[in-house]
């Protein structure tokens, strides 16, 4: 008997044969593994890079062709192994069996590209400003131009800045940014590690790197606390806040004027963001911002004025150390001078480029919320109409489905209905990181025996060693953290940047080298392992852990 993968219920994407297929799940590397309302699925499957295809609620590249020809295997294997060594080894667990996906012949080559491979891009801080200002013109002048649009016009119109979505984000020098910034961290882990026994070196070099959206919305609300800490009744309301209508009654309390504007202007910046922010369902800080006021509360707590600065400062200055650190020692070996410079000069390009990676995230959900606002205003519309009983119906139909609605001023209530009930059984379902057309769920394995026994094993995204009480968090609206607090969770999108300020290392059950909360873990110094299966079940809220980042495991210490 074939030792294989226990065979799940978990649905099979529907496809064009009944051939062997096998895909890749896009949670995992979007970090965010809970089910998607049909709206916010179609909606994703619109604008995305690549084809997709759904299943439980989820959505699954199908890497079938991909892995069919040797050079296209190999090409993908190396890729993916990069980033999540675990959805690598659930593919080889699957490809290793001759049987189910052959191997076909690589193409015959068509020649050279026209004009060859672009030239490496210089190590430029303009280059990722022109990025940023190019991105935010586009996102103006799609707030504009959408403010008149209704009816099916509306749709016609978004169809088209589906493209210009697409558009931005296929920008050839944005690729080229984003995979510069990858590109050095690999060869600084590398060749340090060669030359220099270092582990993870440019964990450090990385810290406080400019132009990185996500840290900067975690730090900034490090402000915000700043401005309500001197209002001790301004404190005392935040602690009874019950629900998202707060902000209007801020100002009836001493410093409430001044609290207000501070909270504003941070949701005018990052008010579009919120956790599973891929799915254009999910309530964003924006429209529920009562989310963010365990956070402000918890830094109003345990912070100084002024920490934002500082804390950017010392990264800063930490980074710097450990450059001429491993620049001396470098010099000291044969052909030193030539290590160290071209050492130099990628220090030089992970940190020019290194933020940028966030930037991309944060263009998709600005334009999601002009889309949202504008597709809820529809929604408005139909509710007056007597067509649909409440707006948030709208997230159980497709896009396709809901423009039919606009136009037709009809909706299946039996759909939304059965929809609605479909979507509450998606929760009970644990996708897996590769699913086959057999209905195979394989999450892979470390295969490592390097760990102390009893260790859980994960993926080491940023180093050092940290012992704390683990929080075991679901919910960051429910987060309530103290300092030397190790944060403990199922998966970390942008939106849990905010926390990262208070805790002392992070442990998530989903992640990979260059997903979000890696970067930003690795920004803010902090000791984190991701990719730990079962984190949030085998780790108790309030036992003392230790998180060793460096290696890639946690020890249960009590």
């Amino acid at each position: 008997v074939q030792s294989r993968s226990i065979t799940t219920l978990f649905p099979i994407p529907e496809a064009a044969d009944q051939g062997n297929r096998i895909y890749v799940s896009v949670g995992h590397q979007q970090m965010m593994t809970d089910p998607m309302k049909p709206l916010g699925l179609s909606m994703w499957k619109l604008t995305a890079m690549a084809p997709m295809t759904e299943a439980g609620g989820r959505l699954f590249v199908d890497a079938t062709r991909a892995l069919s020809t040797p050079t296209g295997r190999a090409g993908l294997l190396d890729l993916v192994g990069r980033g999540d060594p675990l959805t690598r080894d659930a593919l080889e667990t699957v490809l290793d069996r001759d049987d189910f996906l052959p191997l076909l012949p690589d193409p015959a080559p068509g020649g050279p590209p026209a004009g060859g491979a672009p030239a490496p891009i210089e190590t430029d801080p303009a280059i990722v400003n022109g990025l940023i200002e190019r991105s935010q013109a586009s996102i103006a002048a799609l707030r504009r131009d959408i403010a008149t649009q209704t009816g099916p016009a509306l749709f016609d119109f978004l169809t088209e800045a589906f493209q210009e979505h697409k558009r931005v984000l296929t920008d050839p020098l944005s690729h080229q940014a984003i995979m510069a910034g990858m590109e050095a961290t690999w060869w600084l882990n590398d060749k340090l590690h060669e030359w220099l026994g270092e582990k993870n070196a440019a964990d450090t070099l990385t810290l406080s790197a400019p132009d990185n959206v996500t840290s900067e919305m975690g730090l900034a609300l490090l402000d915000v606390a700043d401005v309500i800490r001197p209002h001790p009744e301004v404190v005392t309301f935040l602690q009874s806040v019950e629900d998202d209508g707060f902000l209007d009654e801020l100002p009836k309390h001493e410093g409430g004027a001044t609290a207000r504007d501070a909270i504003e202007g941070y949701l005018d910046r990052y008010g579009m963001r919120c956790a599973g922010e891929i799915d254009i369902t999910r309530p964003r800080w924006r429209e529920s911002p009562g989310t963010l006021v365990p956070a402000i509360l918890d830094n109003v707590r345990n912070f100084e004025p002024g920490a934002a600065q500082r804390r950017f400062e010392q990264g800063r200055q930490e980074a710097w150390k450990k450059k001429q650190d491993v620049l001396t020692r470098l010099r000291a070996l044969p052909d030193g001078q030539s290590k160290a410079d071209e050492t130099q000069r990628m220090i030089e390009r992970v940190r020019t480029f290194i933020g940028y990676r966030e930037y991309p995230k944060y263009d998709i959900v600005s334009r999601y919320f002009v889309y949202k606002r504008a597709l809820l205003a529809e929604a408005e519309r139909l509710v007056r109409a007597k067509v649909l009983p409440e707006k948030e119906d709208i997230f159980y139909l497709t896009f396709q489905e809901l423009h039919d609605a606009v136009r037709s001023h009809r909706v299946d209530d039996e759909l939304v209905r059965q929809r609605k009930e479909t979507f509450q059984t998606y929760h009970a379902l644990t996708p897996s990181r590769v699913l086959t057309s057999e209905g195979e769920t394989v999450n892979g394995a470390y295969r490592r025996d390097d760990v102390p026994d009893g260790a859980l094993i994960g993926l080491p995204v940023s180093g050092g060693t940290v012992e704390g009480r683990a929080r075991v968090i679901l919910d960051m609206g429910q987060a309530d953290l103290e300092p030397g607090d190790i944060l403990v969770t199922a998966f970390t999108d942008p939106s849990w940047s905010p926390l990262f300020v208070g805790i002392a290392g992070l442990v998530t059950e989903v992640g990979g080298l260059m997903t979000h909360g890696a970067v930003i873990a690795r920004e803010y110094g902090l000791p984190a392992v991701v990719g730990v299966d079962r984190a949030t079940r085998l780790i108790r809220d309030g036992q003392r852990i230790r998180v060793h980042g460096s290696d890639g495991y946690v020890e249960i210490l009590s």
